[in-house]
């Protein structure tokens, strides 16, 4: 590659990298917002919760289908119309009144989910194309998911404080005119509008799933996403036992820098960490730092100083995985494999959440945070069980394992 054009492509790749975290800001906006507007229109905690998972369930099953349609028809078009009726269906939620029917508020939300463009995906697939070598692959995508903890971060707050100085409904307009502007300028972009699936390509049968070492990446991020989500029940558990409810969100702010910097670390390191040994050797970081959070739960500045540390492992993770896709994925599924390990992350957060809770209720939030360093145990048995799958060349991975 000439240096005007390896010049080119990674300004390309920048303006990638902007336009999808912008758009992406919205997507964290989602859950809190539906939430706190399903509340206000039905008066109901659980009716809101149920509008929610609704959503949440309807993404998981979204996300894959929606990448396996960019695969097959290109980006572009899939792309526009998806965040089109997502926009669309979140400014009828928002006009919906007071006392609207339950089940039109739980078939809007899951509407949303399943038409919820896959941004992050289709940047993931595009930065292979774009950058000069392997190694800077591997650092885009621990700039990447170091950047999407900013739009945690930023997003959850933002629509909580729209619904608090306009009104709920406002806040899910507000994010839907976001995403689809932000959607179609990351469709407009040349990198975008020119990329073409490998219509020449053997499908797999199952698709993605169809490769072992596929299958072994989501199991893993399924076992990560529990950690998460038992982590976030826990600390929300833990502050309001210890008097200190409001400390919540700091805590949550405080973990998500320590994965900010754990991703920065992995970027001035090369990218993250290398084939099945390295993900085995940070998923052991990832479990073992969040282990130290059962002796820290009795005090806020302890969860504090461990989350800081225990988070540093969560870029560094997501980072390798997507590193591990471009081998993984059968050709032609790379846009439908990245979504399904976003799907994965959704699976096993609602699970580690909901086990989280009852453990929490029934036996204090140390265990809560046990339940988190024991999925991590599990993404990283799982690695090293099948760790073969994960060195596996691309054109033996269609066998059956």
């Amino acid at each position: 590659m000439s240096t005007v054009k390896a010049i080119a492509s990674v300004s390309g790749a920048l303006r990638l990298f902007g336009l999808s975290i912008a758009a992406r800001v919205p997507l964290t906006m989602l859950s809190i917002a539906l939430l706190a507007h399903a509340r206000h229109l039905t008066g109901s905690f659980a009716a809101a919760g149920l509008v929610a998972g609704a959503y949440g369930v309807a993404l998981g099953v979204g996300g894959p289908a929606l990448g396996q349609l960019v695969d097959r028809r290109g980006q572009t078009s899939t792309l526009l119309a998806s965040a089109s009726v997502s926009a669309a269906l979140l400014g009828a939620v928002a006009i919906l009144p007071a006392g609207a029917p339950f089940p039109v508020l739980v078939g809007l939300a899951a509407g949303i989910g399943l038409a919820t463009p896959p941004l992050g995906a289709c940047l993931r697939t595009l930065l292979p194309g774009l950058l000069p070598d392997p190694g800077s692959v591997r650092a885009a995508y621990a700039v990447e998911a170091s950047a999407s903890e900013l739009t945690w971060v930023s997003g959850p707050p933002l629509a909580l404080g729209l619904g608090a100085l306009w009104s709920t409904g406002a806040a899910l307009v507000f994010a839907g005119a976001v995403l689809l502007a932000g959607t179609a300028a990351f469709a407009a972009q040349p990198a975008s509008r020119a990329w073409r699936p490998d219509r020449g390509a053997a499908r797999a049968r199952g698709g993605s799933l169809g490769a072992p070492a596929m299958r072994t990446l989501v199991v893993v991020l399924v076992a990560v996403g529990a950690l998460f989500g038992a982590v976030e029940v826990a600390i929300v558990a833990a502050a309001d036992g210890l008097g200190s409810a409001a400390a919540a969100g700091p805590l949550l702010g405080i973990w998500g820098a320590g994965s900010l910097l754990g991703g920065m670390l992995a970027v001035r390191l090369g990218g993250g960490a290398h084939g099945a040994a390295g993900l085995s050797l940070v998923l052991g970081a990832l479990t073992a730092g969040h282990l130290l959070l059962v002796p820290a739960a009795g005090s806020v500045l302890a969860m504090g100083a461990v989350l800081l540390v225990a988070g540093a492992a969560i870029a560094p993770t997501y980072a390798t995985v997507y590193a591990m896709v471009d081998r993984a994925a059968p050709e032609g599924t790379a846009t439908e494999a990245f979504a399904w390990l976003a799907t994965a992350i959704e699976i096993g957060a609602s699970a580690g959440a909901g086990l989280a809770g009852a453990l929490a209720d029934g036996a204090g939030p140390a265990a809560a945070f046990a339940l988190a360093g024991g999925a991590g145990a599990v993404a990283l048995f799982a690695t090293v069980l099948r760790s073969d799958t994960l060195v596996t060349p691309r054109a033996a991975s269609l066998s059956v394992a």
